[in-house]
């Protein structure tokens, strides 16, 4: 997933799909300024990582849309990891702090 998120078209795919909810691969191409088979090439990268998928067919359209639980999964791995070293540095500033205090005290 965060491989497919590395590429700045693919994200902005993601965010039209957020913006207006599921679309064609020609609908997308026509708002954004990459090609009908780049925005096509793209759409199989996301939803290979599961991070879009294609809806019912309406005929030759097929819209895509977001499918936001890997998402919602990838933001509560990265708040945990966040919230790790938080307290990692919280933990560091409390020992510089301390180790502040005792050099002051020690050249009063």
């Amino acid at each position: 997933m965060f491989a497919a998120l590395t590429d700045p078209t693919r994200r902005a795919l993601l965010e039209e799909l957020v913006r207006a909810g599921p679309a064609t691969v020609t609908d997308l191409a026509r708002r954004l300024p990459v090609s009908r088979q780049a925005v096509a090439k793209h759409l199989g990268q996301l939803a290979e990582a599961g991070l879009i998928s294609s809806g019912e067919p309406a005929g030759r359209r097929h819209p895509y849309r977001l499918e936001p639980a890997p998402i919602r999964a990838a933001q509560v791995w990265l708040a945990m990891l966040a919230n790790r070293w938080d307290d990692r540095l919280t933990a560091l500033e409390r020992a510089l702090d301390a180790t502040d205090t005792k050099e002051s005290r020690n050249n009063e």
